[in-house]
Protein backbone atom coordinates (compact mmCIF):
# COMPACT_ATOMS: atom_id res chain seq x y z
CA UNK A 1 0.00 0.00 0.00
CA UNK A 2 1.33 3.38 -0.97
CA UNK A 3 1.27 6.21 1.57
CA UNK A 4 0.47 9.72 0.38
CA UNK A 5 1.56 12.85 2.23
CA UNK A 6 -1.14 15.53 2.19
CA UNK A 7 1.00 18.15 3.96
CA UNK A 8 1.38 20.27 0.78
CA UNK A 9 -2.40 20.33 0.47
CA UNK A 10 -2.72 21.68 4.00
CA UNK A 11 -0.05 24.33 3.39
CA UNK A 12 -1.58 25.64 0.17
CA UNK A 13 -5.29 25.53 0.95
CA UNK A 14 -7.75 26.46 3.62
CA UNK A 15 -10.91 24.57 4.44
CA UNK A 16 -10.17 21.43 2.42
CA UNK A 17 -9.49 19.24 5.46
CA UNK A 18 -12.48 17.04 4.64
CA UNK A 19 -11.05 16.13 1.24
CA UNK A 20 -7.74 15.08 2.76
CA UNK A 21 -9.54 13.13 5.49
CA UNK A 22 -11.68 11.38 2.89
CA UNK A 23 -8.60 10.47 0.82
CA UNK A 24 -6.90 9.10 3.94
CA UNK A 25 -10.00 7.05 4.76
CA UNK A 26 -10.28 5.62 1.23
CA UNK A 27 -6.57 4.83 0.93
CA UNK A 28 -6.35 3.33 4.42
CA UNK A 29 -9.11 0.84 3.66
CA UNK A 30 -7.09 -2.33 2.99
CA UNK A 31 -10.08 -4.67 2.96
CA UNK A 32 -11.50 -5.50 -0.45
CA UNK A 33 -14.80 -3.82 -1.17
CA UNK A 34 -17.87 -5.96 -0.87
CA UNK A 35 -19.74 -6.35 -4.15
CA UNK A 36 -23.13 -7.23 -2.69
CA UNK A 37 -25.63 -5.82 -3.33
CA UNK A 38 -24.75 -4.22 -6.67
CA UNK A 39 -25.67 -0.56 -6.95
CA UNK A 40 -25.69 2.44 -9.29
CA UNK A 41 -25.18 6.11 -8.48
CA UNK A 42 -26.62 8.51 -11.03
CA UNK A 43 -26.88 12.26 -11.30
CA UNK A 44 -30.50 13.11 -12.08
CA UNK A 45 -30.18 16.93 -12.08
CA UNK A 46 -27.59 19.59 -11.25
CA UNK A 47 -28.06 19.10 -7.51
CA UNK A 48 -29.92 15.78 -7.40
CA UNK A 49 -28.66 12.19 -7.22
CA UNK A 50 -30.13 8.69 -7.06
CA UNK A 51 -28.64 5.56 -5.56
CA UNK A 52 -30.20 2.34 -6.85
CA UNK A 53 -29.47 -0.97 -5.11
CA UNK A 54 -30.48 -4.38 -6.49
CA UNK A 55 -32.16 -6.03 -3.51
CA UNK A 56 -34.07 -8.91 -5.09
CA UNK A 57 -35.78 -11.10 -2.50
CA UNK A 58 -35.93 -8.41 0.21
CA UNK A 59 -39.20 -6.87 1.34
CA UNK A 60 -39.67 -3.36 2.74
CA UNK A 61 -39.59 -4.78 6.28
CA UNK A 62 -36.19 -6.41 5.63
CA UNK A 63 -34.54 -3.12 4.60
CA UNK A 64 -33.45 -0.15 6.73
CA UNK A 65 -32.06 3.23 5.65
CA UNK A 66 -30.32 5.53 8.15
CA UNK A 67 -28.40 8.77 7.95
CA UNK A 68 -25.73 9.12 10.66
CA UNK A 69 -23.06 11.83 10.72
CA UNK A 70 -22.75 12.43 6.95
CA UNK A 71 -23.12 8.73 6.16
CA UNK A 72 -26.01 6.97 4.50
CA UNK A 73 -26.23 3.38 5.73
CA UNK A 74 -28.46 0.83 3.99
CA UNK A 75 -28.90 -2.53 5.72
CA UNK A 76 -30.76 -5.64 4.72
CA UNK A 77 -31.61 -8.55 7.04
CA UNK A 78 -33.74 -11.34 5.62
CA UNK A 79 -35.94 -13.23 8.05
CA UNK A 80 -35.09 -16.95 8.14
CA UNK A 81 -38.50 -18.19 7.05
CA UNK A 82 -36.94 -20.25 4.25
CA UNK A 83 -35.40 -22.87 6.56
CA UNK A 84 -38.34 -25.22 6.05
CA UNK A 85 -37.86 -25.15 2.27
CA UNK A 86 -35.57 -27.62 0.49
CA UNK A 87 -33.81 -25.90 -2.42
CA UNK A 88 -32.31 -27.82 -5.33
CA UNK A 89 -30.57 -24.62 -6.44
CA UNK A 90 -30.50 -21.29 -4.61
CA UNK A 91 -29.21 -18.56 -6.91
CA UNK A 92 -30.96 -15.54 -5.42
CA UNK A 93 -28.69 -14.16 -2.74
CA UNK A 94 -30.60 -12.94 0.29
CA UNK A 95 -27.70 -12.73 2.69
CA UNK A 96 -27.51 -9.86 5.14
CA UNK A 97 -25.68 -6.75 3.99
CA UNK A 98 -24.70 -3.28 5.09
CA UNK A 99 -23.74 -0.72 2.48
CA UNK A 100 -22.44 2.71 3.48
CA UNK A 101 -22.17 5.90 1.42
CA UNK A 102 -20.38 9.06 2.60
CA UNK A 103 -22.51 12.17 2.01
CA UNK A 104 -21.04 15.58 1.29
CA UNK A 105 -22.07 18.63 3.27
CA UNK A 106 -25.60 19.85 2.59
CA UNK A 107 -26.67 16.61 0.85
CA UNK A 108 -29.83 15.15 2.32
CA UNK A 109 -32.01 12.15 1.59
CA UNK A 110 -35.22 13.25 -0.10
CA UNK A 111 -37.06 9.96 -0.53
CA UNK A 112 -36.73 6.20 -0.91
CA UNK A 113 -38.79 3.72 -2.88
CA UNK A 114 -38.69 -0.06 -3.33
CA UNK A 115 -40.12 -1.58 -6.50
CA UNK A 116 -39.33 -4.51 -8.78
CA UNK A 117 -36.39 -5.64 -6.63
CA UNK A 118 -34.71 -2.23 -6.76
CA UNK A 119 -34.29 0.15 -3.84
CA UNK A 120 -34.07 3.76 -5.06
CA UNK A 121 -32.78 6.49 -2.73
CA UNK A 122 -33.10 10.07 -3.97
CA UNK A 123 -30.70 12.70 -2.65
CA UNK A 124 -30.50 16.46 -3.09
CA UNK A 125 -27.81 19.02 -2.38
CA UNK A 126 -29.32 22.07 -0.72
CA UNK A 127 -26.84 24.86 -0.20
CA UNK A 128 -27.95 27.34 2.49
CA UNK A 129 -28.43 30.96 1.48
CA UNK A 130 -25.51 32.01 3.68
CA UNK A 131 -23.14 29.82 1.63
CA UNK A 132 -24.38 30.76 -1.83
CA UNK A 133 -22.21 33.20 -3.75
CA UNK A 134 -23.33 36.78 -3.55
CA UNK A 135 -22.15 39.93 -5.26
CA UNK A 136 -20.57 42.61 -3.09
CA UNK A 137 -21.02 46.18 -4.25
CA UNK A 138 -17.89 48.27 -4.37
CA UNK A 139 -18.37 51.78 -3.07
CA UNK A 140 -16.13 54.78 -3.39
CA UNK A 141 -15.76 57.22 -0.52
CA UNK A 142 -17.70 60.41 -1.06
CA UNK A 143 -15.38 63.37 -0.97
CA UNK A 144 -16.55 66.88 -0.33
CA UNK A 145 -14.66 69.68 -1.94
CA UNK A 146 -12.44 71.33 0.63
CA UNK A 147 -11.92 75.06 0.49
CA UNK A 148 -8.21 75.76 0.83
CA UNK A 149 -8.80 78.96 2.78
CA UNK A 150 -11.23 77.32 5.18
CA UNK A 151 -10.01 75.70 8.40
CA UNK A 152 -12.34 73.49 10.42
CA UNK A 153 -12.24 74.60 14.04
CA UNK A 154 -13.33 71.23 15.37
CA UNK A 155 -10.52 69.44 13.51
CA UNK A 156 -7.94 71.82 14.97
CA UNK A 157 -9.22 71.59 18.56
Amino acid sequence: MRHFDFAPLHRASIGFDQIADMMDRVLANDTPQQGYPPYNIEKTADDAYRISLAVAGFSDQDLAIEVKEHSLVVTGRKADSDKAKAYLHRGIATRAFERSFHLADHVRVVSASHEDGMLHIDLAREIPEALKPRRIAISTPKTTPVDKDFVDTQAVN
